[in-house]
Order: C-alpha cells, then structure tokens, then sequence
C-alpha cells in the first residue's frame, strides 16, 4: 500500500511493484538498441573482404576504417551519454539510432575508402550514444531487486546482434551485394528509432530530476502502479538532483574518485581481451596450423557463450555478490588464457575454452555496465554510465592494435594467448580493491 498525503519517492513506487508490461516495453526497446549496436559494430569485419574487392583496395588497407568505427563510439559514449542527462534518454536514444540508421545507408554507396572511413566514424558517434543511455533508461526503469538482471540481460543484446548480423549477411551477401547488409543496418535503427518515439517512456526519475512536465511523470507513474490518483506529489531521494548540467569533474567528487577509477580499469582491461579475441582469434589460430574454420566455430562458441552468460550474470551478482562473481570470472579468463596459450593446436579444446572465455569475459562486462548504472545517482547516471562505456571504447581499440603489434613482432600463437593473462589479472586486482559494491 503506498502512502497518502506526502510526497512519494519515485524509485518507492517503482520497487514496491512487480515488473510490469508498461516498465517490460520499455527494457524490452532498450535490448533492441543493444542488438543494433551489436549488429553494426561486426558486420564491417564480415563484409570487408567483399568491400575491398568492390573497392579495388586490399584487405589490409581496411584497419584505419576498423578503428575510425571505434574511435567514434569513444566520442559518442562521452558526448552523447552527458546530453542525455540534459536533454532525457529517450531523446538522446531516438537521435542515435536515426543518425547511425542513416549513415549505415549512407555507407551502402560508398565508392573510396576514405568515404568509408568518415562515415564509419560518424556512425560510430551514434553507436556510442545509444548504448549508454539504454543501460541508463532501462536500470531507472527496474524495480532495485531486478537492476542488475536487467542490464546483464540487456547486455545480451550485443553478442545476439553479432549473430544476427552473420545470419543477415551469409545470407544477402551472395545474392545482393555487401551494400543490402548495410541497407538493412540502416532500416532496422530508423525503424526501432519511430517506435521508441512512439512508445517508449522518458526515464521517471530523469523527469523528476529536471522538475519536467510533471503531468507526463504522474502519466507514466499511473502507468506503473494503477492505484494511484494521479495528483501526487513525487520526490527524489538524490537530493542534488535538480542541476543544469552535469561536468564529468563530478565523477570525482563526494566521494566518487575512487570509486570511478576502479570501475575504468577493469571495464578497459577486459574490453582489451574482448576485441583482442573477436579481432585476432581467426589470424592467431591460423598461425597455429589450425584450419580457417577454426577461426569462425571459436569467434561463434565465443558469442554464444556470452548470450549465456549475459542471461545469468545479475541473479549470480545478487545471489553470491558483485565483487565475488566478477573476480572470479576475471580469474578464470587468465586460467583459459594459459589454457589456449599451452595447447592452441588442439581445435576442440580451442573452441570450447573460446567459449568459456566468451561466457566469463562478456558475462563480466554485462556486469560491469550493471555496477557503472548502480554507482552514479540518476542525475549523472547517464554521464557515468556514457564515460565508462568511453573509457572501454578505448579498450576496444586498443585489444586489435596489440594483438596486431604481437603478429608483427612473431610472437608465437600461445605467447599471444597468454598476453592475455596479464590484462585480466590487472582488472581481478583492481575489482578485489574496489569497496564500493
């Protein structure tokens, strides 16, 4: 029963609930823009042999367009993330995906590759925007007890987009061209981009934070718990709610330094295995004497392996512990690391250890995309949750550039492998500190 008479903490009524249709609509929206982020960000890599023979331009000429991608999903997590906690998440959610939507079809006509490479960049701007303030919309969203299970499960998006993305493309690219790939990574953002204008709700707790259209928060509040009235009175519990903007200096203040920093490490380290896997896997294993096909059953065990783990990771941080879960997956990661690094020859040892190493790697990003949405209070969520996501944009940039590096140098296929073991262990070290969940 909600009482009566005094003004009503927003995120109260909101646990005080089960999970309903209305709040389920919403997350269900923001799964979707993981799955277009998940679909454009691994389609480039299928399609580029196919690119460059259109192109007349050789294959390795294509890491600049790789990195160009990347490097804008940098600047759109950091630039778009703090919009959002100006202007609202649903805004900044609509814009991103109608601007990657459209130069996804923009990029369908492309004749050069420095045509590629600006609008890969461009693209990647969007891209960045969108993902942060999805994780941002759906936590607020989320009754408290089900927070964590609902950015891990919106996590899963990106991984199933990757799938979708080498469905769509084993299937159009034969018969129409890499162009039709693009076309419908482009149709599909614009259109997931009019039905979130549609039908999705502004963040609750963004509206209450920025003293908006307090007619539309009682909407929206009805929509969540039906008994109410409709003239109640709502207020936050983050008494600094009501700013005008929100400076990333904020993310080190009251106490947040310490708390951010931790966070950064671990959320940059572990993307650096991530990319390093899915960029480098196919090459390191060829190096190995194992067969192409080796390369592609490791990279889709690796994704699927991720689904998995991204379902089940919030209920295990709730029901063992945040700290624990992650560090032993980070643990573990080193373990499969030395696994592959001893015996890279062995193809079914390889694919399965590609998939444990995909469950505990993408399990425990999804977890810490859980953590960022939790650490920072609503008005800076999406600041918090935008310059995490940047800060591993650059450890997505940065897994491909030192796996490239370690080719180039003639490291063997199982000293790469292990080079993995020392970013995970720095990123174990720096969670086994962080006290602040």
């Amino acid at each position: 029963m909600i009482a009566q008479g005094q003004p009503l903490l927003v995120q109260d009524v909101i646990d005080a609930r089960p999970l309903g249709r209305f709040q389920c609509i919403a997350i269900g929206l923001c799964i979707l823009v993981a799955v277009l982020d998940g679909f454009d960000t691994q389609t480039i890599g299928m399609l580029a042999p196919s690119i460059a023979a259109s192109l007349g331009v050789p294959v390795k000429s294509f890491g600049p367009a790789f990195s160009a991608g990347l490097i804008g999903m940098l600047l759109g997590a950091v630039t778009l993330g703090p919009l959002a906690d100006r202007y609202g998440r649903k805004t900044m959610i609509v814009f991103s995906c109608v601007l990657f939507g459209s130069l996804s079809l923009a990029t369908a006509h492309v004749t050069t590759l420095e045509q590629l490479f600006v609008l890969r960049l461009l693209t990647g701007v969007g891209l960045g925007g969108a993902l942060p303030n999805a994780i941002a919309l759906a936590s607020e969203y989320a009754p408290q007890r089900y927070a964590r299970t609902t950015v891990t499960t919106l996590m899963c998006g990106m991984p199933l987009g990757a799938v979708l993305g080498g469905v769509v493309s084993a299937a159009l690219l034969p018969r129409a061209g890499w162009q039709s790939v693009f076309i419908v990574g482009g149709v599909l953002p614009l259109a997931v981009a009019v039905l979130i204008a549609l039908v999705m709700p502004e963040s609750a707790r963004f509206l209450l934070a920025r003293g908006r259209d307090m007619k539309q928060l009682a909407h929206i509040m009805r929509r969540i718990a039906p008994e109410l009235r409709g003239d109640e009175r709502y207020r936050s519990a983050d008494t600094t709610a009501r700013t005008t903007g929100v400076p990333i200096r904020l993310l080190f203040t009251e106490g947040r330094a310490l708390g951010t920093v931790l966070l950064w490490i671990p959320y940059f380290l572990n993307l650096v295995v991530l990319y390093f896997i899915v960029s480098w896997m196919p090459a390191v294993l060829l190096g190995a004497h194992q067969p192409a096909s080796a390369g592609i059953a490791a990279i889709s065990a690796f994704s699927v392996g991720g689904v998995l783990s991204s379902v089940v990771q919030g209920a295990l941080m709730n029901r063992l512990g945040a700290r624990r879960v992650l560090l032993c997956e980070l643990l573990a990661c080193a373990a499969l690391m030395l696994v592959l690094g001893t015996w890279p020859e062995d193809y079914a040892l390889v694919v399965a250890a590609s998939f444990a190493i995909g469950a505990v790697v993408q399990g425990a990003q999804a977890g810490f995309n859980a953590l960022a949405a939790e650490f920072y209070p609503t008005h800076m969520r999406a600041t918090g949750v935008g310059c995490a996501v940047g800060i591993g944009r650059i450890g997505s940039i940065s897994g491909p550039v030192l796996g490239g590096m370690l080719l180039a140098w003639n490291w063997s296929p199982g000293a790469i492998f292990m080079a993995g073991i020392v970013p995970a262990m720095i990123a174990a070290v720096a969670v086994a500190a962080n006290r602040s969940k």
